[in-house]
């Protein structure tokens, strides 16, 4: 049955303190969890922020809040403060709510909580449909929050994200009930409330990540990627603006490779057509000049691999180790299928590429259970595998006779 619109019509987005502090008393006054929301501007903007948050309990109804003019909802955070939240792919969220104010203390994420219990599709929408009878659009998903107004259909759209989630709480809920995962799931939900409260991870070099940066080749011509990228990222940072729209990778990559020297070159080459991305073409010549007259000493190193190194690589390097990730990927694969998980959710293969290059220097449950904890394993994911990783970390003995 096709979801079109809220069972209590489209709210209008609160934007003024005393329109919050009524929504504030509605919500200390509901009773339930909390369906909460947020909608993003990725792709268009250069900040994560919340452009509009979106509630629902029982007793409360729905509020849609604009945090552009209400960016502190610490308010509301303490009326909702002893309540579970329920978030779908909560880690997408979670940031972008505490820049707000709102920081859950219990949670119930429904896409992890269908992850663990076995579904194949964990969307929204198509569990919203498969559980609920009720099919939802989503074709404003990637729509850029940050217009204003927002037009009234994707304030409906906005509305319906939040209309069934507690509904579709309980009926996954009961489905973990029913397989034995609730205690699996309560403890990853733990994980990511405790997840939200820290600060997001700083990457190092980020211009590293530029797309296409494999194919620039020698310290010089990734001098001029970063020289770009920094650039670039500026000027993003100052329109608010997503980076891909101020410069495209591409066009970093191509004049990196190129490395022209007047303006008639550099409008010639590829994503440089744009009128906007014309208008800075002194700025763009000038990060590549920078990137010239550096000396030999300032240019990138090759990069610190964190960790172990890219497992394609691990025959060559290390084959005992390279063993090892295989057999300790036989298990988890074998594990994850038992119990109907992706594997990915039973283990992350980050955990399991460390486990198996560096393993304890002695192998027992107990060094491998705490090896696997050290890299954020919970406790029902150490009672699924700790004995058969153990098992599989030695090389196998070759027979006798």
């Amino acid at each position: 049955m096709p979801l079109t619109a809220p069972r209590d019509g489209t709210p209008q987005p609160v934007a003024h303190p005393g329109d919050l502090d009524e929504v504030v008393a509605r919500f200390a006054a509901g009773t339930g969890p909390v369906a909460l929301d947020a909608e993003r501007a990725s792709g268009y903007r250069y900040s994560q922020r919340a452009y509009l948050v979106q509630l629902r309990r029982e007793g409360a109804g729905t509020a849609l809040i604009d945090p552009l003019p209400l960016p502190d909802l610490s308010a509301l955070d303490a009326a909702i403060a002893d309540a579970e939240w329920v978030l779908h792919a909560a880690s997408q969220d979670l940031a972008c709510l505490a820049e707000v104010g709102l920081r859950p203390r219990r949670l119930f994420d429904t896409e992890l909580a269908a992850r663990l219990a076995g579904f194949e599709r964990v969307g929204l929408a198509a569990l919203t449909e498969q559980l609920l009878g009720y099919t939802l659009e989503k074709h404003h998903s990637a729509a850029d929050w940050s217009t204003r107004p927002l037009p009234e259909s994707w304030l409906t759209y906005a509305a319906l994200d939040v209309e069934m989630l507690v509904d579709l709480r309980d009926a996954l809920d009961e489905e973990l009930v029913r397989q034995g995962k609730s205690e699996w799931a309560a403890e990853e939900f733990a994980s990511l409330v405790r997840g939200g409260a820290r600060a997001p991870r700083v990457r190092a070099e980020p211009w590293r990540r530029t797309s296409g940066i494999h194919r620039v080749r020698g310290a010089r011509a990734q001098a001029r990627v970063r020289s770009l990228w920094y650039a670039r990222d500026q000027i993003a940072a100052r329109r608010d603006a997503a980076p891909g729209r101020v410069l495209p990778d591409s066009a970093i990559v191509a004049a990196a490779e190129l490395d022209p020297k007047d303006e008639k070159t550099l409008l010639t080459l590829p994503g440089f057509g744009g009128r906007s991305v014309r208008r800075l073409a002194r700025t763009w010549l000038a990060a590549l000049d920078d990137a010239r007259q550096l000396p030999e000493d300032a240019l990138p190193a090759s990069p610190v691999v964190e960790g172990p190194p890219p497992p394609h690589r691990w025959a060559e390097r290390d084959p005992v180790a390279a063993g090892r990730l295989a057999r300790c990927r036989e298990v988890v694969v074998r594990v994850a299928g038992e119990h109907r998980l992706p594997p990915e959710n039973l283990i992350t293969p980050d955990s399991i590429r460390r486990l198996a290059w560096q393993p304890p220097d002695e192998v027992s449950e107990e060094t491998v259970a705490e090896t696997l904890r050290s890299l954020g394993a919970r406790e029902w994911q150490l009672r699924l595998l700790v004995a058969a990783l153990t098992e599989a970390l030695p090389a196998p003995t070759p027979p006798t006779g």
